[in-house]
């Protein structure tokens, strides 16, 4: 499995991989920073999970859910940010999200996230360019 984590935050980044090495041994990971780079990375590391900022300088996660979700309508995403479920769960599901995690209890919630697309048979990608 290769998993995508897209934070303007290199800290964050490292510590959502490492709740997910534990969790998933022998995935992959590329990262991130933009929006731009996250576009980028979707070419270049084929992700079979993209896990997607809300907030980032530059494009929004939001923006960047919507283009991915026009390019790579099989590719589950996993919103993550620190706000609470309350302010943008739901928006982020409408917009194609598989799943939103708040940052603040993603060592418990985001390798379950993660499981239950699995488990729902979700379409992991192995070639998101090519669906």
């Amino acid at each position: 499995m290769n998993i995508l984590i897209t934070d303007d935050h290199a800290n964050v980044r490292r510590g959502l991989r490492e709740i997910l090495v534990d969790a998933f041994p022998g995935a992959r990971f590329s990262e991130a920073s933009n929006g731009d780079e996250t576009l980028t990375q979707l070419v270049l590391s084929l992700p079979d999970i993209l896990l997607l900022d809300i907030n980032m300088p530059g494009r929004s996660g939001f923006e960047v859910l919507k283009v991915v979700k026009h390019i790579y309508p099989l590719l589950p995403v996993i919103m993550v940010s620190v706000q609470a479920e309350s302010q943008y769960a739901l928006r982020c599901l409408l917009a194609g999200a598989a799943e939103y995690v708040n940052k603040n209890s993603a060592s418990e919630e985001l390798a379950p996230a993660i499981r239950k697309i699995l488990d729902s048979g979700a379409t992991i990608a192995r070639n998101p360019v090519l669906n």
